[in-house]
């Protein structure tokens, strides 16, 4: 099983930016996050962009995806269709339009969850799934 950072590294990721949850978890609860993060970031972007798991990138986005993890066990693996990705575009008589990746992406990356700060750090994926940035 790859996982592409260690508890330590992650603990001392989180800390510095006030965040203590990594920390304070047991040993047992924050390899399981780190795991689930690393198979998110693997499936999303390493395999697909055909990265290196040593990348400064993967392992900082590791590190966030695990965070989500922690906080919410399955974060990372909730399935959703395209159409359930909708804003609010009206008050009065509530309306919600479908947006975004919901009308123009097709397979699995439109129905698994996104963080604008984890693609920030791949720079960025069209709605096609696309790759259009540079890696260092």
């Amino acid at each position: 099983m790859t996982i592409y950072s260690t508890i330590a590294d992650w603990r001392t990721y989180a800390t510095a930016r006030g965040n203590s949850a990594p920390a304070d978890a047991t040993d047992t609860l924050a390899t399981q996050a780190l795991q689930r993060a690393s198979d998110y970031i693997r499936t999303r972007y390493v395999l697909p962009l055909v990265l290196s798991g040593t990348a400064d990138n993967v392992i900082e986005a590791t590190h966030i995806a695990a965070g989500y993890e922690l906080t919410t066990p399955g974060f990372w693996s909730k399935t959703f269709t395209p159409a359930q990705q909708k804003v609010l575009t009206g008050v009065g008589n509530i309306r919600w339009s479908v947006s975004g990746n919901a009308t123009m992406e097709k397979g699995y990356n439109g129905q698994v969850p996104v963080s604008p700060a984890i693609d920030a750090l791949f720079g960025g994926t069209s709605n096609s799934g696309l790759f259009l940035g540079v890696i260092g």
